[in-house]
C-alpha cells in the first residue's frame, strides 16, 4: 500500500493543488509527466475558482471551461493515435510515439490548452505564456506546419479547431448570439427569461422564486436565472435535446396542498437529520472540480491509465456531464420550478419548524418557518430537475463503460475508494467547525459516487426528492451516448463537424 501511495503520490498532489487559490506548478519532463495534470489543470484549476466559480458549483460556466479543454486534449493527441480522429480537427496522422516516451502528446496538448486557455480566460494571458515556458516550451511559436514544427503545430491547431468550434455554440461566450443587442455581455442571456416571482414577492407558489443571498457583512445579491440559454448549446453525443422527456414535477404544484407540504417535510426532516457525514458528502459533491475532476483522476492514476487513455477519459466524463445539462437545462427552463425555501416560508411562516438552525448551531425545534434556510445555498437556477444529480449520473455511466475495474474505485492492496480529505475545521459552511477532527471520505465504487451525490441535494435542502430521482431515472444514458460518440472518433467514423451553432430560435 506504501509503495502505491508513493506512487500516487504526484497526481493526488496535482488534484490537491485544485482547491488552492492560486497554481503552484509542478516540475513536469515532458517525456514522462502528464502535462494535462501536472501543468494544465494545476495552472487552470485555481483560475476557474477565481474568475469563474467560487464554490466550484457554477457548474454551466464550470463544465463548459473542462470540456472545451480536455476536448483540446483530445483533438491534440488524435493524431499520434491510428486511426483516431478529432472532434473540431482532421489532422494529418503524425509517427506514432516512442513507447514511454510522451514528449510529442505532452507538447500537443499543451499548445491546445494554451490556444482554449487564451479564449476562455484572455485577462490571464500572462499566466498561460507562462504555463509554456515554465515547461520549457515557446508560447510565441504560432506554428500550423506539422511537417516542420510537428507537435506544436498540431497542437495550434487543435486548440484554435476547438474555440471556433465552440465559439457559437450557444453559450454566448463572445457575446454576439441570439439575435439581440440588448445584453451583448460574455454568457449572458439572450432569450429574454425572466421569473415570475421576485426575491421580494412571492405569488406562484409553484414556481422558481430567486432567492436573495449574503456575500459579505452587509453585501447581499439578488439571483438571475445562470446561463437559461444552455438549454439551446449544441451538444456533442446526441442530435435533439427534444429528444429525452422529464415529467413535470407534480408534487410542486400548490394543490393538492398535501403532497406540496409533503414534499417540503421531507427537506426538513433531512435537515434536522443533517450529521457531519451528510455535511461534508453535500459539500464534496457542491463542488463539481473536486468531486467529478479529481474522481476521474484518481481512477485513472490507480487504473493505469496512459496518458491517451487518460486524455480520453477526461474528455468523456466532462463530454457526458455537459451533454447531459443541455437536456436538464431545456426542462428547468420549461417547468421552472419552486425550491424548498420558498415552499417551506410559504407553508409555515412563522411556526416553528425542527430543522438545522444555520453554522454551528445544529437541530433546533423552535426555528421559525420563514427562517430556514438550506445547508447549502441555493443555485442560481429552478429547482427541477436535479442538476448535480444528472451531472454525477452521466458522468459515473461513462466512466464505468470506459475503465477496466467498471464499476469498482477500490484499490487492490491500496486505497478502499475514491479518498477526499476535509482537515479538522475545514467545512466552507461551517468553518472551525466542521469536521470536528480529520476527515476522509471514500468510494469504493461509481454507484455509491452516484446515489450519494444525489441524495446530498436532499441532505442540503437544495432539491426535493423527485427532481433527484428524475435526473438518475435519464441521465445514465448520457454516458452511454458519450461513449459511443468517443468510439466512433477513436475508430475515424465519427462524421466531420463544422462549427457549433446554438438552436435558439427567437
Amino acid at each position: 500500500m506504501n509503495l502505491l501511495l508513493r506512487r500516487l503520490r504526484p497526481a493526488l498532489l496535482a488534484t490537491a493543488m485544485l482547491v488552492l487559490p492560486t497554481a503552484n506548478a509542478t516540475a513536469c519532463d515532458l517525456q514522462t509527466c502528464n502535462a494535462a495534470v501536472d501543468v494544465v489543470i494545476t495552472n487552470a484549476a485555481p483560475a476557474i475558482f477565481q474568475d469563474i466559480s467560487p464554490s466550484g458549483g457554477d457548474a454551466t460556466l464550470v463544465l463548459r471551461a473542462t470540456t472545451l479543454i480536455t476536448n483540446a486534449w483530445y483533438d491534440a493527441a488524435a493524431p499520434y493515435h491510428g486511426d483516431a480522429v478529432g472532434v473540431y480537427t482532421r489532422l494529418p496522422a503524425q509517427a506514432a510515439p516512442p513507447p514511454g516516451d510522451d514528449t510529442l502528446v505532452n507538447t500537443a496538448l499543451l499548445y491546445a490548452s494554451y490556444r482554449v486557455l487564451q479564449s476562455l480566460l484572455p485577462a490571464r494571458d500572462a499566466q498561460w505564456r507562462a504555463m509554456l515556458a515554465d515547461v520549457g516550451l515557446d508560447p510565441d511559436n504560432d506554428s500550423t506546419d506539422p511537417a516542420t514544427d510537428g507537435p506544436v503545430a498540431i497542437g495550434n491547431l487543435a486548440g484554435w479547431g476547438v474555440v471556433a468550434g465552440r465559439l457559437n455554440d450557444g453559450m454566448n461566450q463572445a457575446g454576439t448570439e441570439g439575435g439581440r443587442d440588448y445584453n451583448p455581455l460574455p454568457f449572458a442571456d439572450y432569450t429574454g427569461y425572466r421569473p415570475v416571482n421576485t426575491p421580494d414577492l412571492f405569488l406562484w407558489p409553484s414556481r422558481w422564486q430567486p432567492d436573495i443571498q449574503r456575500q459579505g457583512i452587509g453585501l447581499y445579491k439578488s439571483q438571475v436565472f445562470v446561463t437559461p440559454q444552455y438549454a439551446y448549446v449544441e451538444p456533442y453525443s446526441y442530435d435533439d435535446p427534444q429528444d429525452y422527456y422529464i415529467p413535470p414535477p407534480r408534487d410542486s404544484r400548490l394543490l393538492p396542498f398535501r403532497r406540496y407540504k409533503a414534499q417540503a417535510d421531507e427537506v426538513l426532516e433531512a435537515s434536522a437529520n443533517l450529521d457531519e457525514s451528510r455535511k461534508l458528502k453535500s459539500e464534496l459533491f457542491d463542488d463539481k472540480i473536486r468531486s467529478l475532476g479529481f474522481s476521474a483522476v484518481f481512477a485513472a492514476q490507480t487504473q493505469g491509465l496512459s496518458l491517451w487513455e487518460f486524455i480520453q477519459l477526461d474528455f468523456l466524463t466532462n463530454m457526458a456531464a455537459f451533454d447531459a445539462g443541455i437536456v436538464i437545462w431545456q426542462w428547468k427552463r420549461t417547468y421552472d420550478a419552486v425550491r424548498p425555501f420558498s415552499a417551506i416560508r410559504l407553508i409555515y411562516g412563522n411556526q416553528p419548524v425542527t430543522a438545522w438552525g444555520g453554522p454551528g448551531q445544529g437541530t433546533v425545534g423552535d426555528l421559525p418557518g420563514n427562517e430556514w434556510k438550506s445547508y447549502l445555498e441555493e443555485a442560481d437556477h429552478p429547482e427541477y430537475p436535479s442538476a448535480s444529480a444528472c451531472f454525477c449520473a452521466a458522468h459515473a455511466q461513462s466512466a464505468r463503460r470506459f475503465l477496466p475495474q467498471g464499476d469498482d474505485l477500490a484499490v487492490p492492496m491500496g486505497p478502499p475508494g475514491f479518498p477526499t480529505d476535509f482537515p479538522m475545521g475545514s467545512s466552507k459552511v461551517e468553518p472551525g467547525v466542521t469536521p470536528a477532527a480529520d476527515t476522509t471520505l471514500f468510494y469504493g465504487s461509481w454507484s455509491d459516487f452516484e446515489t450519494d451525490c444525489g441524495e446530498s441535494r436532499v441532505w442540503a435542502g437544495v432539491h426535493f426528492r423527485a427532481a433527484v430521482e428524475a435526473s438518475r431515472e435519464l441521465c445514465s444514458v448520457f454516458g452511454d451516448q458519450a461513449y459511443d460518440y468517443l468510439q466512433s472518433l477513436l475508430d475515424g467514423t465519427a462524421p466531420e463537424r463544422g462549427p457549433s451553432v446554438g438552436r435558439y430560435d427567437p
